[in-house]
């Protein structure tokens, strides 16, 4: 995906440069890793495309090549957990990562009891499962070795049938056209086992940042302050995952389109103007606890870290830029019909 985006940025080695600022919620590590210098960031971004397009499939191979990718993707996995929140997702390629492990590599971690009651394991963890399936009784007049065969031809069916939805995704990612069968992947589409999505095909070329601000004149604002995602500029962004702040998460991909887009924005100043209980809950804290706000409006800023100099300077984590109105500025006529008071100008081209 990314190869295939023609995104510039990853074929001329500066896709590192400032992803760290600009990834969904970055972490106080990354905001120190975006401070290395360019060979740095050049160097990591060849390391994905080969870690992603070479090293991954060494998970095929005999098992000192499986475990070497099992010791290039682990530690690379914690990185990036360190480095950004991507919720739950690293987490699972991490848990994935010890299925490369087998037993004879396991095996010298086993407690020593263990071993000392289970002296044929030493030959591999499979002797003793052998030796067992020989013995085991039938079931409801099944045999144990038919019943094996039919679980494993099941296993198989199973298997090749998850394998082709992959691959047939993986070709047409190339090839379009492809004349492959799509109805045993419409079939599993339901299960979400395969489809075309890539992490960070094409990089996000700057940090924007949606704001949701309340007032009872118009002219002076508060803002409703966020639980997880970058707001104060003294602030040191959080690592928080696996957990995943769904609607943090989503403003940010909002943030990249308009409020026409992501009806998110303007839903949520609605329920701002009733003080919804279910919304507030969604932020850090509710300025206007007395009684809603008059008006309701989101603006958009623009974020960047702070360079080391200015952060020994000041303490700031981030500097930011407001760019304009990002949805219109709403309110509760007497009919309690919302409406309108403002409309947004064209924002400055963000993505």
């Amino acid at each position: 995906m990314k190869l295939l985006s023609g995104d510039p940025e990853w074929r001329h080695f500066t896709a590192m440069d400032e992803y760290y600022q600009n990834c969904p919620l970055p972490t106080w590590v990354g905001w120190y890793m975006q401070h290395l210098p360019h060979w740095f960031q050049a160097t990591a971004t060849g390391a994905t495309l080969v870690m992603e397009l070479v090293i991954v499939f060494l998970l095929f191979f005999p098992r000192h090549f499986r475990l070497i990718c099992f010791w290039v993707v682990t530690p690379w996995e914690m990185i990036v957990i360190l480095t950004a929140n991507y919720t739950f997702l690293n987490y699972l390629v991490l848990a994935l990562g010890f299925l490369l492990l087998d037993d004879q590599f396991l095996w010298r971690f086993a407690p020593q009891r263990f071993t000392e009651s289970h002296p044929s394991l030493r030959q591999g963890w499979g002797t003793l499962e052998s030796s067992n399936e020989a013995n085991a009784p039938s079931v409801r007049g099944i045999p144990a070795r038919k019943r094996d065969a039919l679980t494993y031809a099941l296993s198989t069916l199973c298997l090749s049938w998850v394998f082709y939805a992959t691959t047939s995704e993986l070709v047409h990612m190339v090839w379009r056209e492809a004349p492959i069968p799509y109805a045993p992947v419409a079939v599993l589409e339901p299960f979400r086992v395969a489809n075309q999505y890539g992490l960070f095909a094409v990089m996000t070329r700057g940090r924007y940042e949606i704001e949701f601000q309340g007032s009872n004149d118009g002219q002076n604002w508060t803002a409703y302050p966020f639980r997880y995602k970058p707001q104060r500029v003294d602030e040191p962004p959080r690592i928080y995952a696996p957990y995943q702040p769904r609607f943090d998460w989503n403003l940010w991909f909002a943030s990249l389109g308009s409020w026409q887009q992501n009806s998110l924005v303007p839903l949520t100043e609605e329920r701002l103007l009733k003080n919804s209980r279910d919304t507030l809950s969604l932020f850090g804290g509710n300025p206007f606890a007395q009684s809603p706000p008059k008006y309701v409006r989101a603006v958009l800023w623009q974020y960047w870290f702070t360079s080391m100099q200015q952060k020994r300077a000041s303490g700031l984590w981030w500097r930011r830029q407001l760019l304009g109105l990002y949805a219109p500025v709403l309110t509760i006529n007497a009919d309690g019909k919302f409406s309108a008071v403002q409309w947004p100008e064209p924002l400055p081209p963000h993505e």
